[in-house]
């Protein structure tokens, strides 16, 4: 195509992006792909771990804008809800609930068909590898890459039984290096701590809801943090998350040495907490933010940096 003077369109650069894990903290993910795609760059290729492979799953269906307003919507009660707790099969949560919600709010499809190429990556347990998803089903793929040991049951792909992609490759490069990109971009959500941490949108809860919090309180009162009535001590959900990060922050920064992106853009790994997916919107403008000042600071020239 060409524009009334006769000239071919400027080719927009294009990017290969590596999205990292970070439970609730990865919605910034979702500010960092919309910030990149504003300053005139195409993304044509994502691989990501956990948090990471379900942001960049949707956003290759060319669905995300519907997630993101969904996300927006969420309180605390709501979260809870999309959790189908159990006592079997090797985790605490299904997983079937949030799986299937997905599929209803933005579609399954295969991966081989999305029109840009997306990779889930995930952990055979039992074998101790690293599992490159990049044909099948997006959600099945998807499902593999976040379930965290211990809090989501292991999915069965192919007789493999698998966790979290975060184990072996929380910021997954690796998978984007025989793309044919301009750019290689990575989006960790391990960075610097920030000195402190905005306070928490206050939530009003109907009579419903209390009910409904009773009935799962005692429960739930055993997995979150403590309230400030009593002497803080991490709940158990928190201090899995707490050696988890510690975990994916140190094997990160190896993996990211030996494999280093064209542009790196880290988020402070103490912005949320891994369960607080009610704070969306705050998360999203932090990950848009933090993508702005680091595509400004980035001393590209202008030229690409990395070969076909």
């Amino acid at each position: 195509m060409v524009d009334a003077a006769g000239n071919a369109p400027a080719r927009k650069p294009t990017v290969a992006l590596a999205l990292g894990a970070g439970g609730a903290k990865g919605l910034a993910h979702i500010g960092v792909i919309e910030e990149i795609e504003a300053q005139g760059y195409a993304i044509v290729a994502i691989a990501g771990s956990s948090m990471g492979a379900l942001i960049g799953g949707i956003h290759a269906t060319g669905r995300l804008d519907v997630y993101r307003d969904w996300v927006c919507a969420l309180a605390k009660l709501d979260v809870l809800r999309l959790v189908d707790w159990t006592f079997s099969g090797g985790g605490l949560i299904k997983g079937d609930k949030i799986i299937e919600t997905m599929r209803g709010l933005v579609g399954d499809a295969q991966i081989e068909e999305l029109p840009l190429a997306f990779t889930a990556v995930a952990t055979d347990i039992e074998r101790g590898r690293e599992v490159w998803l990049s044909r099948g089903g997006l959600f099945e793929a998807i499902r593999a890459s976040i379930a965290i040991p211990t809090v989501f049951r292991p999915h069965l792909v192919d007789g493999r039984r698998l966790v979290d992609g975060a184990l072996l490759n929380p910021v997954p490069v690796t998978p984007l290096i025989r793309e044919h990109a301009d750019y290689l971009i990575a989006v960790s959500v391990d960075g610097p701590a920030v000195a402190a941490t905005p306070p928490e949108p206050p939530v009003q809860a109907s009579a419903a809801d209390d009910s409904y919090r009773r009935r799962i309180g005692e429960f739930i009162g055993r997995m979150l943090p403590r309230g400030a009535s009593r002497p803080r001590e991490p709940g158990t959900l928190e201090l899995l998350t707490q050696a988890m990060d510690l975990m994916q922050a140190n094997l990160s920064r190896l993996r990211l040495a030996a494999y280093a992106p064209d542009l790196l853009i880290q988020l402070p790994h103490n912005m949320a907490l891994a369960y607080e997916f009610y704070r969306a919107r705050e998360l999203i403008e932090l990950g848009r933010a933090q993508a702005r000042a680091a595509l400004a600071n980035w001393p590209r020239a202008g030229t690409p940096q990395r070969e076909g």
